[in-house]
């Protein structure tokens, strides 16, 4: 498994804890940014951790910001990515298994560092189930990546 990880400002002490639940879990990760409390634009972060899952650098991503609103938004404007905002593991777990899910944005200012690292547990480790749902994911996605009906 390799995550892309990122965040803005908002989410960065956030995203710091989930790095250290990564390293501790052995799973490989590539920071996006941001590097420190200071203010940046969080679109910037979203589009390069999104864009990095897209093109199949990554397996997941995670975005971290103060509502995890923003992060989602941007992160779903770009073609292949399934972007699901979650603040509690069942949330989590629907995200994967119904709506294979690539990428899961947290808002920093709404849950904890725990409840946090139990959803990017549940967010990892879960695998889509198909199925009738793989039929509701291809018309999300359509032919070739292609935005679909949706």
């Amino acid at each position: 498994m390799k995550v892309a990880i990122g965040s803005d400002h908002a989410g960065f002490h956030l995203k710091e804890e989930i790095k250290a639940f990564l390293s501790g879990k052995g799973i490989e990760f590539k920071d996006f940014g941001c590097h420190s409390p200071e203010s940046v634009d969080y679109p910037d972060i979203g589009k390069a951790v999104a864009t990095g899952v897209a093109a199949g650098g990554f397996d997941r991503g995670i975005l971290v910001c103060g509502t995890g609103i923003g992060m989602s938004i941007v992160a779903n404007k770009v073609p292949g990515i399934r972007a699901a905002l979650c603040h509690d593991e069942f949330s989590a777990r629907a995200s994967r298994q119904h709506n294979d899910a690539n990428v899961l944005t947290l808002g920093a200012r709404v849950i904890g560092p725990g409840l946090a690292i139990e959803i990017v547990s549940v967010f990892l480790s879960t695998g889509f189930e198909g199925g009738r749902h793989a039929r509701r994911v291809a018309k999300i996605e359509g032919p070739g990546g292609a935005p679909g009906i949706c």
